[in-house]
């Protein structure tokens, strides 16, 4: 899959500038919009899980160019509602991959990677 020039070393917070740009929603910048691009998420999302259910069901063990392209194209579009939900909520996109990275690497030094619940 061949990548624009434009888009080679395009930062996160570039991405979420650049795809704020195509942003039309009702409600935008209030509790609306937040509402619609949460749900778009999810939405997108559930597009993802069930191509891969699809590729589970139909395709077993190979691993059909064309149903990886369009997991790749699901997968744009969960980063398109993703960037927007965190310019509804004010905070950049790059913020939010530190803050798990950073989550992540506590439970990691804690031994606490596998388990149940968010606070752990």
């Amino acid at each position: 899959m061949d990548v624009s020039p434009e888009f080679v070393g395009m930062s996160v917070n570039e991405y979420q500038a650049q795809s704020a740009t195509t942003a039309i929603y009702p409600g935008k910048g209030e509790w609306a919009g937040l509402a619609y691009t949460t749900l778009g998420l999810t939405g997108e999302a559930g597009e993802a899980a069930n191509d891969v259910k699809k590729m589970a069901r139909d395709d077993r063990t190979t691993r059909k160019p064309e149903r990886i392209e369009r997991l790749i194209d699901e997968l744009g579009d969960c980063m398109w509602y993703m960037a927007q939900t965190c310019t509804e909520l004010g905070i950049s996109l790059q913020t939010i991959m530190e803050m798990n990275r950073e989550k992540l690497k506590s439970r990691q030094e804690r031994g606490v990677l596998r388990g149940d619940g968010s606070k752990r």
